[in-house]
């Protein structure tokens, strides 16, 4: 029973939901929400307010202005994409707070939250 307790406790320490990220940025606490995909597919249509910083460029130099008492939010397309996974692991390497958005820019639009879409191409995918 408590190696589940452990799963469960640990899912909610290193996860969070988009109504759980929407809450955190209303009431204005210090999140940085991270564009893990490729460029091409942020720049198709993103989470308002996101970085882009790929995780392939996730390193000790593009993240040097960073502020260290931020939660970083890391995301990707959606359940069928793993860029947000390395964009938390490449985080937490360099000693930052780190959480994944669970289901991604799929679920965060499925919630109804807004995005920010620029010049859209069916053939980008995530670009990850």
């Amino acid at each position: 029973m408590q190696d589940q307790l452990s799963h469960y406790e640990n899912k909610l320490r290193w996860e969070i939901d988009s109504w759980d990220l929407n809450e955190s940025r209303r009431n204005g606490q210090n999140v940085v929400v991270i564009d893990a995909r490729g460029a091409a597919a942020y720049d198709a249509e993103h989470i308002p307010g996101a970085v882009s910083l790929p995780h392939r460029e996730m390193n000790e130099a593009s993240t040097a202005g960073f502020d260290r008492d931020a939660l970083y939010v890391t995301y990707c397309d959606g359940i069928g994409c793993n860029a947000s996974t390395k964009g938390a692991l490449n985080m937490t390497r360099l000693g930052f707070t780190v959480k994944e958005l669970i289901g991604g820019l799929d679920w965060w639009k499925r919630d109804n939250y807004p995005t920010e879409k620029g010049e859209a191409s069916p053939t980008i995918g995530c670009a990850c």
